[in-house]
């Protein structure tokens, strides 16, 4: 055993003097990041310090409301056209050139193949162009990493991401080492907010029309006054992992509404008297699925000693991290399990080049993933998120009393 130890130490010495090395031949004292996964077009600079320079985001958000849904091609046209102008009020708001950058940090996978195959081109682009190594990025885990850049989060913790694409429990262990604990089995809760929002119709209402539908929800939510007047499910009670299943609870609430229609005789572009009420209806049961599956994660990591004990810590992020009835749920659930929770902050949370340009940083500093012959390079839309345990917390089957949610 200590000579298998001693040959690991000395294999890392060597990669580490080797990087040493090697990062010696480039300029530069900053990562630049382009995030193009989806349908916003982010770009950022952070300093070798940890220091952000600059950052810049076009956001496809009101072409896409409009559409009813992010197409695909649409949403490549719009990150071809707007990436390099992204880009360059980037390095200008940073007062840098191409020359002060030691490496261009771009997401690879996973998302849109048509979004990403558009970052990748242009980060290939300046490499060439100004001999710049690239690293590549997996989405995920730079959310996942997102909130080390402004709290002081040691290895390993617990990470819960949540957005419109996707929904999941890991433990990260390192930069580039993650342990999948549970994913959802259909779609995410973001997803959900959008459709039924739409399904609701609160675009109709000016104080929505501009913003996306989770953000609606759960300002109609707010102002709800008998939530509890519907009654809905809590996803996969009886199924002991820590998955996620969302297309239930969408189905119940659409049931419900259309019920409520057929009740106020409702037609054309109005809304039901009880839409805020249903709203509240449909977040709370959001939040109660994320508080179960992540509860018997917390428990899984106690009984194999994943997490230290004195340690215990849980990230929240991706774009439904913003939501704060959400977020106080999962703080409830921390206050009671002696867990420190944090999250990005809100611009962080959502699809960005900072995230990308500090998981850059990260992987600089410890010289990892940075790539010199980038024609092997290429986009992966699907791609999972580190080591899957799942079967292990199946296996496991850990029994989860619902813990009751005062906020």
């Amino acid at each position: 055993m200590m000579n298998f130890t001693r040959s690991l130490y000395k294999s890392g010495q060597k990669r580490q003097i080797q990087f040493l090395n090697n990062r010696r031949n480039y300029s530069g004292s900053a990562i630049l990041g382009i995030e193009t996964s989806c349908d916003d077009t982010g770009c950022a600079i952070i300093r070798h310090d940890g220091n952000l320079l600059s950052d810049s985001l076009h956001s496809q958000n009101l072409m896409h409301l409009r559409n009813g849904g992010i197409i695909p091609d649409v949403a490549q046209d719009l990150h071809k056209k707007y990436i390099e102008p992204t880009v360059n009020e980037t390095l200008q708001k940073a007062k840098l050139s191409m020359e002060d950058i030691s490496a261009i940090a771009v997401t690879l996978r996973p998302g849109l193949a048509l979004s990403l195959v558009v970052g990748m081109k242009y980060a290939k682009y300046l490499a060439r162009l100004h001999r710049k190594p690239i690293i590549p990025i997996h989405h995920m885990e730079a959310h996942a990493l997102a909130a080390r850049m402004h709290h002081n989060i040691s290895f390993p913790f617990l990470v819960l991401l949540i957005s419109g694409g996707h929904c999941l429990l890991a433990i990260a262990q390192d930069v580039n080492n993650f342990k999948l604990l549970g994913q959802s089995m259909d779609i995410a809760p973001g997803e959900v907010f959008d459709k039924v929002a739409r399904r609701m119709k609160l675009r109709n209402v000016a104080e929505y029309s501009k913003i996306c539908g989770g953000q609606a929800i759960e300002i109609a939510a707010s102002k709800a006054t008998n939530p509890h007047v519907f009654k809905l499910p809590l996803s996969l009670a009886e199924y002991r992992d820590c998955n996620f299943s969302f297309n239930g609870l969408k189905t119940s609430v659409i049931s419900q509404l259309y019920k409520k229609e057929k009740e106020h005789n409702i037609v054309a572009d109005k809304l039901i008297p009880e839409v805020n009420d249903l709203c509240a209806a449909l977040l709370m049961a959001v939040s109660r699925h994320l508080v179960h599956r992540t509860q018997r994660a917390m428990e899984f990591c106690e009984q194999n000693d994943l997490i230290p004990k004195d340690n215990k810590q849980l990230v929240v992020s991706g774009g439904v991290a913003c939501n704060n009835y959400i977020f106080n749920a999962l703080t409830y659930l921390c206050g009671e399990s002696d867990y420190k929770i944090y999250r990005p902050l809100p611009k962080l949370c959502t699809d960005n080049g900072v995230m990308i340009a500090w998981n850059g940083l990260e992987k600089w500093r410890r010289g990892i993933d940075i790539i010199t012959d980038i024609s092997k390079l290429d986009i992966q839309a699907a791609s999972p998120l580190g080591e899957s345990l799942i079967d292990e917390v199946v296996n496991a089957k850990i029994p989860t009393k619902l813990m009751k949610i005062k906020i």
